[in-house]
């Protein structure tokens, strides 16, 4: 078809023009060249432009796409614009005419070709313009996306140099841990070694004082062997009283022991200190001379036993005379106090219904005594052992009773309470129990209430406050045991009689020592004890007892009547305001007993306990001031400061150290 031919020759053209031989580089922006460096070259038709489109002037355009819009705005041809008269005529104007308009026609027609080539440059420059915005929008992106990619490549070397940074300070601070435990272990390596170098200095000072300390052991030693040997030289009353022979036998032997021990210190006169050897070989040595002195002794005192024996019999005649003589001024003084109390109205020993009380408790402590005679007294191994398990089962508890907290109070009560029951407990890692011995029940109540007085004997009169713990126990144990009770009442009793209250007479034939034993002196080889111990004792016993009157053990039975409760306070009380004071003693016991049981017994009693201590501090006082002397004020001021304190307040505190409810639950 010639349309399809006729376009085929046109892209031949335009392919052959120089806008068709340029070509597209993709690499420009590498190089920095403008995207439209090889378009800037003017526009121009091929020679050959000419022929096409003068072909194209005589189809129609409308098929062309391309040259639709420059064929739309074109002339018409010379063939639409000759009229159809000039060309059905023949006159010879009409062929001038048409000669001129045909000579006409090439001039228009290359304007008819440069006006279309015009519209197309017009078109291509437009295209261009657009082709270049497009471009240019394509370079904005392309830079805001360069920028992007320059952000995230800084951003991502930042977050490396931060990592970097980080493991660095993480380097650092590893090296600087490792720097420190160097630095750790130098500085524990150092104090080693002057730990190290300290124990040798010290272990040196040791050495050196242990060898000062035996070189002056050695000289001791010398000395005394070297006195000692003086004794075995023959005397006046040596040569009397031993033989020749062995006079001078123990002389050569004891002379022999001086020149070994002087052996010895020459050793050490060289700047040496003794060695442990030569320590030994010393000792043995005055040992051996010690020995040598027995014997003479041994020797010289069978040649004096008998003139021994008439001096002893001598000092024990001279001894009873002086026994006999106090204790004739004691009756004497004893008969006077009796005859001065009945003309004053008071009494010198307790009441009749009191001392029977008193004396069926201690008959029947002696009783439970001779119950457990034979566990007392074991003849065989296994039964000793048994006496010594039931013993400490029962005594450490009771040492171990404090005001620490009240389930250590009721741990320590059920365990004395299981004993006595006869149920196992376990005591030294071992189990133990009443029933593996038939009087272990007796034996182990008589110690139990042995222990809770000896507490108060000791504890109570060095720590006032312990009395509370200790007396809520032994109330407890007292209320479910009751011969546990009459027991401690006894004990306390023997110690300290004027927990009865009793002041025992002495009896005709009665030795001192024995009498000051009834009266609760302590009295042994060294003689017999002070009186601040002895009242310091007799304070602490008294005031266990005033804690227990007045103290129930809270787990107990609420309906149960107390064993020993306040009125047996009341009735001690008043029977000690009954009886002449003694010296130091009365006034002592009252203060104890009024400090730790005076405001129980004012809640209970109200008006007549007032009444009783104003009896006490008007007419029962001034006795005590009389029989006091000057020396023995102590107790007597403290007890008259609490009885004025008290009367002008109308109130007396609670005891220190009593246990409160908040204590139960700790």
């Amino acid at each position: 078809m010639p349309s399809e031919n006729l376009r085929w020759e046109t892209l031949q053209a335009l392919k052959n023009s120089p806008k068709g031989k340029i070509s597209f580089d993709p690499y420009w922006s590498e190089r920095g060249e403008h995207i439209l460096a090889g378009c800037k070259d003017v526009l121009s038709l091929s020679p050959h432009s000419a022929v096409i489109l003068e072909r194209l002037g005589s189809l129609p355009l409308q098929k062309s796409s391309f040259l639709s819009s420059s064929s739309r705005d074109s002339s018409p041809g010379p063939s639409e614009e000759i009229p159809a008269s000039v060309s059905s005529t023949g006159s010879v104007s009409d062929i001038n005419t048409r000669n001129v308009l045909l000579s006409a026609a090439p001039s228009l027609k290359n304007e008819r070709e440069q006006l279309a080539l015009r519209l197309r440059q017009e078109a291509q420059e437009k295209l261009v313009v657009s082709v270049a915005n497009a471009e240019s929008e394509q370079l904005k992106r392309f830079e805001e996306l360069m920028e992007l990619k320059q952000r995230q490549e800084l951003q991502s070397m930042k977050d490396m140099m931060d990592r970097e940074t980080k493991e660095s300070m993480g380097r650092q601070e590893k090296l600087k841990e490792e720097q420190r435990h160097r630095m750790k272990i130098l500085n524990l390596r150092l104090r080693e070694a002057e730990q190290q170098r300290l124990r040798e200095a010290e272990l040196e000072k040791q050495r050196q004082t242990e060898g000062r300390e035996r070189l002056r052991t050695l000289n001791t030693i010398q000395e005394e062997i070297l006195q000692l040997n003086q004794l075995l030289e023959p005397s006046s009353r040596t040569r009397t009283e031993l033989p020749a022979a062995s006079i001078s036998s123990y002389s050569t032997r004891g002379n022999q022991l001086c020149s070994q021990v002087s052996e010895v210190v020459r050793k050490t006169a060289e700047g040496e200190f003794p060695s442990v050897e030569d320590m030994m070989a010393a000792e043995r040595a005055l040992h051996e001379m010690r020995a040598l002195i027995r014997l003479m002794q041994e020797e010289a005192a069978k040649a004096q036993e008998k003139k021994k024996k008439e001096e002893e019999q001598e000092e024990e005649r001279r001894k009873q005379a002086e026994l006999q003589a106090q204790q004739e001024a004691q009756k004497k003084a004893t008969q006077a106090a009796k005859e001065k109390a009945q003309r004053k109205g008071l009494q010198n020993s307790a009441e009749d219904a009191t001392l029977k009380w008193f004396k069926e408790l201690q008959d029947s402590a002696a009783r439970c005594t001779q119950s457990f005679e034979q566990l007392n007294s074991p003849k065989d191994a296994q039964t000793k052992k048994l006496k010594l398990e039931l013993q400490k089962a029962a005594t450490i508890p009771v040492s171990q009773i404090a005001s620490n907290s009240g389930s250590q109070l009721r741990e320590i009560f059920d365990k004395i309470d299981k004993l006595l029951s006869g149920r196992p407990v376990v005591s030294g890692g071992k189990s133990v129990s009443t029933s593996m011995h038939p009087q272990g029940l007796d034996f182990v109540g008589y110690k139990l209430a042995e222990k809770f007085v000896k507490q108060g004997e000791e504890e109570v009169a060095s720590h006032h406050e312990a009395a509370f713990p200790i007396a809520v126990v032994a109330s407890g144990v007292w209320e479910l045991h009751p011969q546990v009770g009459d027991l401690i009442l006894a004990h306390l009793h023997k110690k300290c009689p004027y927990a009865v209250p009793h002041y025992p007479p002495m009896k005709e034939g009665t030795p001192v020592e024995e009498y000051q034993r009834i009266l609760g002196y302590r009295v042994d080889d060294s003689g017999v004890e002070g009186q601040d111990s002895f009242l310091k004792r007799m304070s602490g016993m008294i005031r266990l007892y005033a804690a227990i009157i007045q103290l129930r053990w809270p787990y107990g039975s609420k309906q149960a009547v107390a064993p020993h409760g306040l009125n047996h306070g009341w009735r001690w009380l008043a029977q000690m305001l009954n009886m002449e004071p003694l010296a130091d003693i009365t006034a002592t016991l009252l203060f104890d007993f009024l400090e730790v049981c005076g405001n129980a017994l004012m809640k209970q009693y109200q008006i007549q306990f007032w009444k009783l201590i104003l009896l006490l501090k008007d007419e029962y006082f001034p006795r005590i001031e009389a029989v006091t002397s000057s020396g023995q004020m102590g107790s007597v001021i403290r007890l008259k400061q609490f009885l004025e304190t008290s009367l002008q307040s109308r109130q007396i505190s609670p005891p220190k150290g009593q246990l409160s409810s908040t204590f139960w639950r700790s």
